[in-house]
C-alpha cells in the first residue's frame, strides 16, 4: 500500500468516525471513577449522542476478546437483558440485543453490524451500525431504529485508552427524564463494568 493510499485510508477513517453521530459541542455530563462522559446535540434529533471515555489497566487483546464474546458482554453493557451473534464473516459481525426498559416503556430490541478494524499503532476500532431489517421483529419488543457509534482502544503504556461513543434513535415513545438518563448511565455503567472485569 503505497504512503499516499495510507494517507487517504486514514483521513477517511478519521472523518468516519468524526461523522458517526454528527455529533457537536461536547459538554461534560459525568467525570467519576476514572470514567469522563460527554453529551453533545445531534442535528435533526431529539436524542443526544454519549461519548464515554477511560483508562483500563489491561492490554487490547483482553478488551477485544471480552468485547467479542457476545453472549458473555451482556454481563458488562448497561441494561442488557440477552445478546447473540446472528452471524461473522471477516471482520464483521452482527449481533442482537434486548433490553431491559423500566415501566411503562416497551422493552427495546437492536440488531448492530459490528465492523472492526486495526491501525498502524496497535489501536483497535469497532464501528457499531444500527441494521434494524436485519431480522423480523420481536414481539413484545420495539425495535432500536437507528444506531451509530464506535468502540476505539488506543495502547497507553501497560493501560488502554477506550472511548465508547454512540448517538441512538430507540424507535416509538420515550419519556425524555428515561432518555436523559440513559444517555449518561450507558457509557458510565458499560465503561465502569467492562473495566472492573478486564482489570482482573
Amino acid at each position: 500500500m503505497g504512503s499516499l493510499h495510507r494517507v487517504a485510508l486514514a483521513c477517511g477513517l478519521s472523518v468516519l468516525l468524526t461523522g458517526v453521530a454528527q455529533a457537536e459541542d461536547w459538554k461534560v455530563a459525568k467525570n467519576e471513577d476514572g470514567i469522563k462522559v460527554s453529551l453533545s446535540e445531534v442535528p435533526g434529533s431529539q436524542y443526544k449522542a454519549y461519548q464515554g471515555v477511560t483508562l483500563i489497566k489491561a492490554p487490547i487483546t483482553k478488551l477485544r476478546a471480552l468485547q467479542e464474546d457476545v453472549a458473555g458482554a451482556c454481563a458488562w453493557i448497561h441494561e442488557c437483558k440477552s445478546q447473540k451473534l446472528l452471524k461473522h464473516e471477516g471482520n464483521q459481525s452482527w449481533t442482537y440485543t434486548q433490553f431491559n426498559t423500566p415501566w411503562p416503556v416497551t422493552a427495546r430490541d437492536s440488531v448492530l453490524k459490528v465492523t472492526t478494524t486495526e491501525g498502524a499503532d496497535g489501536s483497535l476500532t469497532r464501528t457499531l451500525k444500527g441494521e434494524p431489517k436485519y431480522i423480523p421483529e420481536e414481539k413484545g419488543f420495539v425495535r432500536v431504529s437507528q444506531v451509530e457509534g464506535f468502540w476505539k482502544f488506543v495502547p497507553k503504556g501497560d493501560q488502554t485508552e477506550v472511548t465508547y461513543q454512540v448517538h441512538t434513535e430507540p424507535g416509538g415513545s420515550v419519556p425524555s427524564w428515561l432518555a436523559n438518563k440513559f444517555v449518561v448511565d450507558a457509557p458510565f455503567n458499560t465503561l465502569k463494568a467492562l473495566k472492573t472485569r478486564a482489570e482482573k
